[in-house]
């Protein structure tokens, strides 16, 4: 098995498939996909690889979604984009701000393609997918047929959507549409954004402040290998919240609409002092520690030993128990990743 998956995936461990496509059409997808099945063999759609880590070698077809375009129209009141599947999300951000388009900036520097955002309701600094997806076009892998779900259809929650569930093995997504109002109104309640002024900030120093929060907390993929946050952000009961914010009256939280409270990964990591630490070639990042890096040629077991060594020591100081938010691949498909580490 020669096919490499190193560069198509950015945690960059040394993993091979049987056999990798690239995919320019919906039609080269469905194609790949009905050629492995007629072998008996399992297939995964890749975008960037930005939110995967690889168990084993892969015993099927990768197929890489490069379906390319961007298209800009406009109503009365809204930018409407509609964008193939395997264009790089940053450069849709950068591409939407030089044409005078705002509502994108808060995801900058989001590793990945556009098809992948709407899979995982990709968010940063307060800003989510969901809140700017008019909707999702689809195949269906095994009769070809197109199907385009509106943003409701798409059943988007917290790191979550139908396209985790029952479109899983299914459907693939060959392109999204976005609606992003001209009435812009910024967003700029997270992090370094709450220093800049709301009546007077522009959507390009709202991307840069980002782009420069990313930078000096997040590593970059093609010089140290990792998968963004590899860890959701914890979502207790008000009661759970109650009882930490007695014991710890700094931890971050974010109360939600339905009464549950959002943790902050990162800082319970880090309170249990693990920046830094390693397993085997793997290891806490420095500067933040929602991100597990590649430091030293790490093996997927070395990944997977330090998750587990991290949830294990989150669990036992906090009683809260972290889930990966990047999705765990085996020899046939995806696995479960809580099952994985626990």
């Amino acid at each position: 098995m020669s096919n490499t998956l190193k560069p198509f995936h950015t945690f960059g461990i040394d993993v091979c498939a049987q056999h990798i496509v690239i995919a320019n059409s919906a039609a080269d997808i469905v194609s790949a996909w009905q050629s492995a099945q007629s072998a008996q063999q399992p297939a995964l759609i890749v975008g960037e690889g930005s939110n995967l880590l690889f168990l084993d070698d892969f015993s099927g077809t990768i197929i890489l979604n490069r379906i390319a375009g961007i298209q800009i129209e406009e109503d009365s009141n809204n930018w409407l984009l509609h964008v193939g599947a395997g264009e790089n999300w940053h450069h849709l951000v950068e591409l939407s701000l030089e044409k005078g388009i705002a509502g994108l900036e808060n995801l900058a520097l989001i590793p990945g393609c556009v098809g992948s955002s709407p899979i995982q309701n990709i968010g940063a600094y307060g800003r989510e997918i969901k809140d700017v997806c008019a909707y999702v076009d689809c195949i269906n892998l095994e009769t070809s047929e197109g199907l385009r779900l509106n943003a409701e259809e798409c059943q988007f929650a917290y790191r979550d959507s139908i396209f985790k569930h029952e479109y899983k093995d299914r459907m693939a997504i060959v392109a999204v549409g976005f609606r992003l109002p001209k009435q812009w109104v910024p967003l700029i309640t997270y992090g370094d954004l709450a220093q800049l002024t709301i009546d007077s900030v522009t959507p390009q120093q709202i991307f840069d402040a980002v782009c420069h929060m990313r930078r000096t907390k997040l590593p970059d993929p093609a010089v140290q290998g990792n998968a963004g946050s590899f860890f959701k952000n914890p979502v207790v009961d008000a009661m759970t919240a109650n009882v930490l914010m007695q014991h710890y009256p700094k931890i971050p939280h974010y109360p939600q609409p339905d009464g549950t409270v959002k943790l902050a990964a990162g800082w319970l990591i880090d309170q249990c002092g693990l920046k830094g630490y390693r397993t085997g070639g793997a290891a806490v990042h420095q500067n933040q520690a929602l991100v597990l890096v590649n430091v030293n040629n790490a093996t997927s077991e070395d990944v997977v030993n330090l998750a587990r060594n991290v949830r294990q020591k989150v669990g036992e100081k906090f009683n809260v128990w972290l889930e990966p938010e990047v999705r765990f691949i085996g020899r046939q498909g995806e696995v479960s990743a809580v099952e994985a580490i626990a």
